[in-house]
């Protein structure tokens, strides 16, 4: 018995030796089919990431920064110096156009309006005058010309029968008759332009008396309140310094970005140009559009004020905010686009400074490295296009569908095997493709 189990299992450890071998033998060989399939010179080739170049629509944007404003805005005074009698609105309200903010009261505007009403009585009565007085020298004047004409016709007829003395008198009373109507007319005259003044100031009083209703000059909000019920305010006159305004009104449906626009992109700006309006604190993006402009460049900033109207109707936007404003200097749809990154402006291969990567938008040329169809290194000159944020045109080097290299370029050579690896184009974070 224990013979028979001593030879089962030595019987077992040959037949586990046998398969150990096979085992060792079948994986020394698939080892050396493997390594007899690639070239010494793939299983050393560098992975390096490229980009295809593609059509892609580009626009050319610069972004500046300025905080809403009202398109207008203003502090409401009172014409007239007042008590404030009633004050119907406070911070926050919206009003319309010519609404009544607030009354004033003024006692003695009653009594001004009563003494010019009694000025224009005054003045009535004295054309009244006037014209009996202008009557009264016409009908002297009429007995003292009648007088004279009939002593004058019988000197005529009868020579020597009056004296000529007689006719002289009386030829005086009749001119000094005619003076005075003359003289009378002129106080009528007078007197009627002294009602036409006396009304006027009536006018005024009544005039003055409609400023005690203060009302909105345009629709807005109300945006700060300085007085209160029985508060003294003083007449807003350029002359009163420490006048004080009852409210201040904005007008918040539509408001202005002014942007300080740089002396470079001067020439891009026209009236009527739409802009996006990014509100980071909103997280939303609004239309605007070029509204006007100084048409001056500042000295100390080498800028031009630029106005960008943007509508809120709703008011959503609220007056100081802070707005990101893209304006687009170029654009080109369909264009042939790699990554900035793929283009330098050395001679040699090595990766560009910053200074250089900066420069390669404005150069009119640049060298890239592509991977052609064997999986080599290649250098070419590419004439560029408009720059985007991250990608640039090519107007002539490259077709669409070649594989940029726009990793590590500082160890690399033209005509070395390499391992391209696909990255997307124009991709905020970049992915395998």
């Amino acid at each position: 018995m224990n013979e028979a189990t001593s030879q089962n299992r030595l019987g077992l450890a040959a037949g586990v030796a046998l398969l150990a071998a096979f085992a060792i033998t079948a994986s020394s060989c698939n080892r050396k089919g493997k390594a007899e399939g690639r070239t010494p010179e793939a299983a050393t080739a560098p992975t390096v990431a490229v980009a295809k170049a593609s059509a892609q629509d580009l626009s050319q944007n610069v972004v500046l920064t300025a905080e809403f404003k009202p398109y207008q805005e203003v502090d409401v005074m009172a014409k007239v110096s007042g008590y404030v009698k009633e004050i119907r609105v406070d911070a926050g309200d919206r009003v319309k156009e010519n609404e009544l903010l607030a009354t004033l009261e003024i006692p003695e505007m009653v009594d001004d309006l009563a003494r010019a009403r009694a000025g224009v009585d005054r003045s009535s009565a004295e054309v009244a005058r006037a014209n009996d007085e202008v009557k009264r020298t016409e009908s002297a004047h009429e007995i003292a010309h009648l007088s004279y004409e009939r002593l004058a016709e019988v000197s005529r007829k009868r020579p020597g029968l009056v004296a000529q003395q007689e006719i002289d008198d009386a030829h005086s009373k009749d001119l000094v008759a005619e003076a005075q109507i003359a003289a009378a007319k002129s106080n009528l005259a007078a007197a009627i332009q002294q009602v036409d003044v006396n009304k006027a100031e009536v006018s005024k009083v009544n005039t003055m008396h409609d400023y005690t209703r203060v009302t909105a000059p345009f629709a807005g909000v109300i945006t700060k309140r300085f007085a209160d019920k029985g508060s003294m305010i003083q007449a807003g006159t350029a002359s009163q310094t420490q006048a004080m305004p009852l409210v201040r009104l904005s007008e918040n449906s539509l408001l202005r970005l002014i942007l300080p626009v740089p002396e470079s992109v001067v020439p891009t700006i026209h009236i009527g140009q739409q802009v996006e309006v990014n509100v980071p604190s909103l997280n939303r993006t609004f239309p605007g559009k070029v509204a006007r402009f100084s048409d001056k460049v500042q000295l100390s900033t080498r800028t031009m004020d630029t106005e960008v109207d943007v509508p809120n109707s709703n008011l959503v936007l609220i007056p100081g905010m802070y707005a990101e404003v893209t304006l687009t200097l170029s654009k080109r749809n369909a264009a042939l686009a790699i990554p900035l990154s793929a283009v330098y402006t050395g001679g040699d291969s090595s990766d560009p400074t910053p200074a250089e990567q900066s420069s390669s938008a404005a150069a009119s040329s640049g060298q890239v490295m592509t991977v052609n169809a064997d999986g080599r290194i290649e250098v070419r000159k590419v004439t560029l296009g408009i720059e985007a944020a991250n990608l640039v045109e090519v107007r002539s080097g490259l077709q669409e569908g070649d594989l940029v290299v726009i990793g590590n370029r500082g160890s690399l050579q033209p005509g070395q095997h390499v391992q391209p690896k696909i990255i997307a184009l124009g991709a905020a974070n970049p992915k395998e493709k």
